[in-house]
């Protein structure tokens, strides 16, 4: 076994929180289910989410000056299922679920009440994804949440070509 398979073996085996990022601009809105995410600074504090080059909220988001992030919470299947297995090239996501505007005008969902907007300060190309390095602007904590986890989220058929 080469090590591209093995790499692919070891990393298969965590299991991340998955978050959805949502985004407004040039008039739309966009939105998608993220698996690669982390903290990346403490002071200052920084965030790094990365969004696939092939999916919709990535194009809307070049050109976006803030993300919105949102922790999503183990018994909202029905969200990670919208935002990972669907594509708002063909329907409105947000026509879906409850959501309100936020900070930047950003789409806030209302089935998490955990979230924070950060300003984009930085896009890396990591190679397919591109990471987006975030100051955060705002957040919102209303409870302890168990996260929506990696191994349910596998059973998706993405929204988009992978």
């Amino acid at each position: 076994m080469n090590a591209e398979a093995r790499f692919g073996e070891l990393v298969g085996e965590l299991d991340y929180p998955m978050l959805i990022v949502t985004v407004a601009a040039g008039g739309e809105r966009g939105g998608c289910l993220v698996g690669f995410a982390t903290q990346s600074s403490i002071d200052p504090a920084r965030f790094l989410v990365c969004l696939s080059k092939n999916n919709r909220t990535y194009r809307l988001a070049r050109e976006a000056a803030s993300l919105a992030v949102h922790f999503v919470p183990e018994d909202a299947g029905d969200l990670v299922e919208l935002f990972g297995g669907e594509t708002g090239d063909e329907l409105d996501k947000f026509e879906r679920c409850d959501w309100r505007a936020g900070p930047e005008g950003l789409p806030i969902l209302e089935s998490c009440g955990n979230w924070f907007v950060g300003t984009v300060i930085d896009r890396i190309d990591v190679g397919d994804h591109v990471a987006f390095q975030l100051a955060p602007l705002a957040a919102e904590r209303r409870h302890d949440v168990r996260p929506f986890p990696f191994h349910r989220a596998r059973e998706i058929d993405p929204g988009h070509e992978a």
